[in-house]
């Protein structure tokens, strides 16, 4: 099996999505994550938050969610967090989205099968969102938002190298970084993808590579 695009499914949600975030500002990032998790027909779209970040993304994942009958779910570290994000849900007229309160690890062990992942840069443990995700076996479709900045706008990174990220044995099919919003490095991972048997190691770390594109300078952080 492999994802396969659906353009009249995208475009929906692409519409309903403009709709719906309509009274914000910034939403480009919205539509565009809206009309592919809709277009791809993904069943299982998981986000994970960052508090305080703007919620139309959200918003366009659980427009795409109902086209495509989908179980969309946001993990928070914290409960902080789970407040903070169903309140914003909640004011933007959308209560269904189903929230988990883990760390990284864990939370992603519960999702099986994850065909499109969205993740904030933002977060700390973003690399370790996308090292313990449990793929599913048709391909996923990989996305980090705010790929421009880290820890509150300090540095401004993109570039993020998948192979390093990721972890080993899953086959990227292309990558592409896009400046929309505060950037987007976006992935393809086959249909031989192996997250749903793969064993982690709770203890293993990586060290995480990205390139600043207007410098060319390599960052790393440790996942």
């Amino acid at each position: 099996m492999k994802l396969v695009w659906s353009p009249e499914t995208a475009s929906k949600a692409y519409i309903d999505t403009v709709k719906s975030c309509e009274n914000f500002k910034e939403s480009s990032v919205a539509e565009l994550l809206s009309a592919m998790a809709a277009g791809w027909n993904a069943k299982l779209i998981v986000e994970a938050w960052s508090c305080g970040g703007p919620i139309p993304t959200s918003i366009g994942l659980a427009v795409a969610a109902r086209h495509t009958c989908a179980r969309h779910v946001c993990v928070v570290p914290d409960e902080r967090s789970r407040l903070a994000y169903v309140k914003g849900m909640y004011e933007s007229g959308i209560s269904a989205t189903e929230v988990i309160v883990r760390e990284a690890e864990e939370a992603m062990a519960e999702l099986v099968g994850v065909d499109f992942l969205v993740v904030d840069c933002k977060r700390k443990d973003f690399g370790r969102v996308l090292r313990f995700a449990k793929f599913s076996n048709k391909g996923a479709v990989l996305v980090c938002k705010n790929a421009c900045q880290r820890s509150c706008g300090s540095s401004n990174i993109s570039g993020l190298r998948w192979n390093v990220v990721l972890e080993r044995g899953l086959r990227v099919v292309r990558s592409v970084f896009l400046p929309v919003g505060q950037g987007l490095d976006m992935a393809h991972v086959g249909s031989n993808v192996r997250g749903e048997n793969l064993k982690k190691s709770p203890t293993r770390s990586r060290w995480i590579k990205h390139i600043d594109q207007r410098s060319g300078e390599e960052h790393l952080f440790r996942g």
